[in-house]
């Protein structure tokens, strides 16, 4: 197969993809390829507006549903008002309806006047083409609690009775068991206990009767996490009529024993706390991202369909500042070779797509990293993603650089970066993969050298040329790794080894250094 790799593009990550599959994505079901769209958080917060919301929805069916991006999502506190002393973590602010249910704030969605919650946003949103999704809180608020409100029995109808009594918000609540970041908020309730799986009823039904098509589930997974709560959820849903992609977040603390115990009863779970637009952020991703790959999970058999380790939203283009109340008015912290190694990543994972940046200032540039065809590609369709065992990663954001050392003799403003690209890109014209076998043994750049002058230049797979003595040592040592050599100079290999100390120079400009046989090199 001709240009199985192609080493020109964007930056080679801590994951490659192994395999491609140019075949349909597994399954017909919900979540068949991880969920793509918008979410509010990263550019509102907890502020946005019924109008701004849908300005931003219709930029997206406009120019990003074509790309796939068919969800968007009011991120949390949609039910708060937004008044002087009200915050994240405020008390007696919310808005809720006379069975305890948070209601959308009518002073920021005025279609919901009337209890129609967010029925009339939802048909335009549906009309758009797109699916609407909202943000939910653990179990039931404090205000209920303390107002001990009765609970819905949607079966029945009327407040819920059992054992010749009416049932109340006390009754289920569990207030030793509050959200932790939002102890003013919201707190577990008791699923055991008739009332308590009433309640959580109450809240699925109402949404699924607003046209509800997505929920994010909120401080539910991770160190905060509540099996019992997700399980009595992902069966209710289940029982509905209205299908509803089931999210869970945040994933602070997650680990892949957690993700195999809800992967089947969900379609997305985060696997990391908030991810915002620093380096430090991105880089944290890398090891999370190795560990759920192996842990075989990507793509799972989930609620209705399939599940997928959420990285989180991409804080790209216009955001907010945590913890504001005011709305976007920054441009994105990160650099363009962050932001693409950033969305490069979150590919190469596989996590669920949700841009979270101010689509009325959408740039040029973010545009066409989020609509990139061969990251969302690979997105959709790679398979058998995992870290490249005979690579090991640099710390921060370096990237396998072209040497000039090298038999390409390139000079310091032609370098490149070796990564990974559509076979398709005109970039990509003159690399060959000319292995004899299935796998990974020699790749090739042809360019037509009459008309630029450029030689033939090859990577290799070799065995070391070693003594018996040695030989033995070396495969003690380095058994399962391989070099790839430059074809025309044997004294030069492409480094990626740890154990020594790169120099600044090295860094940005060099990867060929001295052949050793016993370090880790290609």
């Amino acid at each position: 197969m001709r240009c199985f790799v192609c080493a020109v593009g964007f930056f080679l990550s801590l994951l490659i993809c192994r395999e491609f599959s140019e075949a349909v994505v597994r399954g017909g079901g919900q979540a068949s390829s991880p969920p793509r769209g918008w979410n509010s958080y990263d550019s509102f917060l907890w502020t946005i507006s019924e109008a701004t919301f849908l300005r931003n929805a219709e930029i997206v069916s406009k120019k990003l549903l074509p790309y796939g991006y068919e969800y968007v999502v009011v991120d949390y506190l949609w039910y708060r008002r937004n008044t002087m002393g009200a915050y994240e973590n405020s008390y007696g602010y919310d808005v809720l309806d006379e069975w305890g249910r948070v209601v959308p704030d009518p002073g920021r969605w005025p279609s919901s006047v009337g209890g129609k919650g967010f029925k009339e946003v939802a048909d335009k949103v549906h009309a758009m083409g797109l699916k609407f999704g909202i943000h939910v809180m653990r179990g039931m608020s404090l205000q209920a609690f303390n107002g001990n409100t009765p609970i819905l029995d949607v079966i029945k109808g009327g407040a819920y009775k059992e054992d010749n009594r009416q049932w109340g918000a006390k009754d289920i609540g569990l207030i030793e068991k509050k959200c932790g970041w939002m102890d003013n908020g919201f707190m577990s309730v008791n699923t055991a206990m008739g009332a308590g799986k009433a309640f959580l009823r109450s809240l699925y039904q109402q949404y699924a009767d607003w046209g509800v098509d997505f929920v994010k589930h909120d401080c539910i997974f991770g160190e905060d996490l509540n099996i019992d709560e997700i399980s009595f959820v992902s069966e209710t849903l289940k029982e509905l009529d209205r299908p509803i992609l089931y999210s869970l977040s945040p994933g602070k603390f997650a680990t892949p024993a957690m993700a195999q115990d809800v992967s089947g009863m969900v379609n997305m779970y985060r696997i990391t706390a908030d991810d915002w637009d620093t380096w430090a952020d991105v880089e944290s991703h890398f090891d999370i991202s190795r560990d759920m790959a192996a842990a075989r999970l990507i793509g799972a058999e989930g609620l209705r369909g399939n599940s997928w380790p959420d990285l989180d939203m991409l804080p790209l283009g216009w955001l907010t500042e945590v913890g504001s109340k005011q709305g976007p008015n920054r441009r994105c912290g990160l650099t363009l070779d962050e932001q693409r190694t950033q969305m490069t990543l979150w590919s190469m994972a596989r996590s669920p797509l949700m841009f979270g940046g101010d689509l009325r200032q959408l740039d040029g540039t973010t545009y066409n990293l989020i609509t990139h065809p061969t990251l969302l590609e690979i997105n959709s369709f790679s398979t058998n993603n995992m870290e490249f065992p005979h690579i090991n990663a640099r710390k921060a954001h370096s990237a396998l650089i072209q040497s000039s050392r090298s038999t390409m003799n390139i000079s310091a403003d032609t370098v490149g970066v070796l990564g990974l690209t559509s076979c398709m890109d005109s970039k990509a014209i003159g690399w060959v993969d000319e292995s004899e076998k299935q796998g990974l043994d020699k790749i090739c750049w042809k360019p037509d050298m009459e008309s630029n002058g450029n030689r033939s230049f090859c990577l290799h797979k070799r065995k070391p040329l070693l003594t018996s003595d040695e030989e033995v040592n070396y495969l003690k040592q380095n058994h399962g790794k391989f070099q790839l050599l430059a074809a025309e100079r044997m004294d030069f290999c492409l480094d990626s080894s740890m154990r020594r100390k790169v120099t600044a120079v090295e860094q940005t400009s060099n990867s060929f250094s001295e052949c050793k046989w016993n370090s880790n090199q290609f």
